[in-house]
């Protein structure tokens, strides 16, 4: 997202679509590097005042031609998903990194949960059909699965997975998770029940919503075997990462009927190519990765970032290094 490094020909990373490099140079602020304001690919202008109060604004045309002056510092992420950065090599090169934790939490949470709805109560269809209805009537395939007194299996009890079953609390549904590691206080806040075995979730659920980082260990993590795991009745959610769901899988589960729905906020890629056979789908809803696309969450990881690259800078340890 948010970028500090410099001596590379091409920025190395990216903010949420966002190029941004920021060093230290002969200046009254030190630089952040970055696509123009607005533009595509570039941090929103309503951000702008965040990142000026701090940083001079260099454009990406500006770095090129005077990169010599330019000294390596900090790769600071939007977001907390890490695994798109090459961290021991990053650091390598004397060169830290961070994200910006918990304020993410509840945005990515708040989407699954509208995900969720969304898919279980048809309300993107009903939204089609109030615009293109040729009749009153509405089809019988307009009725959609309740939530409250559902059974939710969430995968992943980390802080967002939590989030997630707190909301579901508030619902009345049955909660199931499956972690690594058992997480018996957030169990007991919120009444649910732990399963050892991804499978005993799977069999249960109405609805799957998957929660985890992704890592070798979770890549297709749901797959054709997990799919088939489930009730044709139910629904996946994921609002990880694309490539923890293998979509080839999906769109075969899809199309036999072997579940009810899915409903993404990621994918691989991302977006997805125009006439991918999950887009042909209408059992499926598909969002353009925007878990935590709301003004305020944005303004706070803005913040986060400029805060631990402001404490690189100045030779303090950044409250939110990543280490590996």
């Amino acid at each position: 997202m948010f970028h500090l490094i410099h001596r590379l020909k091409t920025p190395l990373l990216s903010f949420g679509g966002t190029r941004t490099i920021s060093q230290r140079i002969n200046m009254e602020k030190p630089c952040i590097l970055a696509t123009t304001f607005g533009a595509h690919g570039g941090i929103y202008k309503c951000f702008a005042p965040v990142v000026e109060k701090h940083f001079t604004i260099i454009p990406y045309e500006t770095f090129l031609l005077d990169q010599k002056n330019l000294s390596e510092q900090v790769v600071v992420n939007g977001g907390v998903g890490v695994n798109h950065l090459d961290i021991p090599m990053i650091n390598s090169f004397g060169v830290k990194v961070c994200n910006t934790p918990h304020v993410v939490d509840n945005a990515t949470a708040d989407i699954g949960m509208g995900l969720m709805l969304a898919s279980a109560r048809k309300i993107v269809e009903g939204h089609h059909y109030t615009l293109t209805h040729n009749n009153e009537d509405l089809p019988e395939s307009s009725m959609g699965m309740d939530v409250s007194g559902a059974t939710l299996g969430i995968i992943g009890m980390g802080r967002i997975g939590y989030k997630v079953a707190r909301r579901a609390q508030a619902f009345d549904m049955k909660i199931l998770y499956h972690n690594r590691n058992r997480r018996k206080e957030e169990e007991r806040a919120v009444g649910a029940m732990y399963c050892a075995n991804m499978e005993d979730l799977l069999q249960q659920s109405d609805f799957v919503m998957v929660v985890v980082n992704l890592s070798p260990a979770t890549q297709k993590l749901i797959g054709a075997k997990e799919l088939a795991m489930m009730k044709p009745t139910s629904t996946l959610i994921n609002i990880s990462r694309g490539l923890v769901v293998d979509q080839d899988a999906l769109v075969e589960a899809l199309l036999k009927k072997v579940i009810r729905a899915a409903a993404l906020d990621v994918t691989y890629p991302e977006p997805l190519p125009i006439g991918h056979p999950l887009a042909a789908l209408p059992n499926v809803i598909i969002l353009p990765h925007i878990g935590t696309h709301s003004v305020e969450t944005t303004q706070l990881m803005v913040e986060k970032m400029v805060t631990n690259a402001l404490a690189v800078l100045g030779g303090n340890h950044p409250p939110d290094e990543v280490k590996v």
